[in-house]
């Protein structure tokens, strides 16, 4: 007898996994920006310019060469040439082509990493807060992934203790991110050694998303876990990429580096998933990095200039409070204050209700710490234009006085 009822045709691994809380925030945005309103986004991700024009004229020049076939799995060589030697260069680290594999995007390399070394039930861990992909990307490799708690009294980064405590005989891995998203903090020379002594202690494999590297401010400086010392370097897989530090956020193009054993596996599952990123933007990737001259210091100063003018704002707003952003270009804000204390009942008490009002209210766009996994933060952007951020204060400093 044929069964009535159809079984569901996607897997439960997806079923149980969840949309990004800001699609229907961008959905809302996008319906009233249709309608001719006037919207404020500080929510972006991605720089609010154009690829340089001389990556452009790179990839120009890559498609007149007739560099539009399959190309290694692994990548370009020319182009993991170039990253073994900015990872030299700029970082400190020995890894020679063979132990780098480029993928599309540093999203691309996280999943792919995971997809090589998870058995199904090994758990990752993750700090909170964490990038809002995190947790779906271990659950579709077949990892479990689990939150280790920080405090604010920390800046939200990972001691020592708190990682011990999040360590079972299942954990397999942890992703560290560093410039950290959406803290804008980043974990000091000490405090790595500190995390660096544990994690070869229990041998964890360290995915090290280190995308916002370029984006340091006051001085301070970038420093990748895998420069530490042998043992952490062989737990490492090192991801980065393109799209924040050269505004190629549309070209898809990331990378990793490990050591053998985990580029092998790599190598494997990209072979048989996107078999390589467009060997295109993987050529235009070989100009931005061989001919970039000042171009990413004169961006750096530029956002710099952007994230002091929006701390000036903050600091006049006594209902809110933030840590200080040390680099990347976000703002993690605590709005508890206005949750607990809105002059209306009705306003909702969460910061994604938060985010909802003031898009509808006021027309900006703030991304709801929910989505990563704090429920009383906002995430504010300062990828944008100093008019922008002036008039988007306007706006908040009004909305907050009638919310």
């Amino acid at each position: 007898m044929m069964e009535n009822r159809m079984k569901s045709m996607i897997s439960d691994r997806v079923k149980n996994s969840k949309d990004s809380l800001t699609l229907s925030l961008a959905e809302k945005a996008k319906t009233l920006r249709d309608a001719g309103e006037s919207v404020i986004s500080f929510g972006t991700g991605e720089p609010d310019f154009t690829t340089p024009g001389y990556i452009c004229d790179g990839a120009k020049k890559a498609i007149d060469a007739g560099y539009t076939k399959y190309d290694a799995v692994a990548g370009v060589l020319a182009l993991r040439k170039a990253i073994s030697k900015k990872l030299r260069d700029d970082n400190g680290l020995d890894y020679p082509p063979e132990n780098i594999i480029v993928n599309s995007g540093a999203k691309s390399s996280i999943s792919v990493a995971l997809q090589a070394i998870l058995n199904p039930g090994d758990e990752v861990i993750i700090p909170r807060p964490y990038w809002v992909s995190y947790t779906e990307i271990i659950r579709f490799a077949g990892g479990v992934p689990v939150i280790a708690e920080t405090q604010k009294e920390d800046n939200f980064k990972l001691t020592p203790d708190e990682l011990i405590y999040a360590i079972t005989p299942k954990t397999k891995a942890i992703i560290l991110n560093t410039p950290v998203n959406p803290t804008g903090v980043i974990y000091t020379l000490d405090e790595l050694l500190a995390l660096s002594e544990v994690l070869v202690r229990n041998k964890i494999l360290v995915i090290s998303d280190e995308i916002y590297e370029e984006f340091v401010y006051d001085n301070h400086k970038h420093i990748s876990i895998a420069s530490l010392n042998r043992e952490i370097k062989n737990q490492t897989i090192l991801v980065n990429g393109f799209s924040k530090t050269y505004a190629m956020t549309g070209w898809r193009l990331g990378y990793a580096a490990a050591n053998a054993e985990i580029i092998m596996g790599m190598t494997r599952v990209q072979g048989h998933t996107i078999s390589h990123p467009s060997t295109i933007s993987q050529h235009a990737g070989i100009t931005a990095l061989e001919e970039k001259s000042n171009t990413v210091d004169n961006i750096i100063r530029m956002f710099d200039e952007r994230r002091l003018a929006m701390i000036e704002y903050l600091n006049k707003i006594p209902e809110l409070d933030y840590i200080y952003p040390e680099s990347t270009f976000y703002i993690f804000v605590d709005i508890s204050n206005i949750l607990n204390n809105r002059k209306n009942i009705i306003n909702p008490d969460t910061s994604f209700g938060f985010s909802e009002k003031l898009l509808e209210v006021a027309k900006v766009i703030v991304i709801p710490g929910e989505a990563f996994g704090m429920p009383n933060y906002i995430r504010l952007s300062f990828a944008t234009s100093l008019e922008d951020i002036d008039e988007g204060f306007r706006r908040i400093t009004q909305f907050i006085e009638r919310y």
